[in-house]
């Protein structure tokens, strides 16, 4: 019985369960698009602005009292960072992931490839950024890539959710 209830589509869910979610999507969203701002914040978005946040800026040597703006992460502080993101994102892909399968609008293989993409997006991502720090900053294109496909996964996943939560109708 359950099966069948699950089977049928998101768009098929008893309405208070379909507001719930949706709210609890807005919520998630919000969450992870200030993320992003604070991301922007940091880095700019940029690759030398990401460089920077990791490695520490360049002290100018015409100076002598040149003070460096930012610092290299210590260990720690990348340690933190990568534990913190790794549980969020997985908690947040494994929740956005379930969902996503009982929806009804994209079905096959792209459906598993978009279910399982964003978890391995997300541990390249923070990876790489261990690779920025301590191997070479061309690792920085790695991070980049990986962080995009992360997020443009995330919206993908919750804007199929929700359409299909809000306006998708029986058919």
């Amino acid at each position: 019985m359950i099966e069948q209830f699950l089977a049928q589509g998101l768009h098929k869910w008893p309405k208070p369960l379909k507001i719930f979610l949706v709210a609890f999507l807005f919520l998630l969203t919000s969450g992870v698009t200030v993320g992003l701002v604070f991301l922007f914040m940091t880095t700019s978005l940029s690759v030398t602005g990401t460089i920077e946040h990791y490695n520490g800026s360049d002290v100018s040597t015409d100076d002598t009292f040149s003070i460096q703006e930012k610092y290299a992460k210590p260990v720690s502080e990348m340690l933190l960072t990568t534990h913190n993101h790794l549980i969020g994102f997985s908690f947040i892909f494994i929740i956005l992931g379930m969902l996503f399968y009982f929806n009804t609008i994209i079905n096959g293989q792209l459906k598993n490839f978009l279910i399982v993409e964003p978890l391995i997006s997300a541990w390249v991502t923070f990876a790489s950024l261990w690779g920025i720090r301590f191997i070479g900053t061309y690792f920085i294109y790695v991070s980049m890539t990986a962080a995009v496909l992360t997020y443009l996964s995330f919206y993908l996943l919750v804007g199929v959710l929700i359409y299909e939560l809000l306006f998708k109708t029986s058919s």
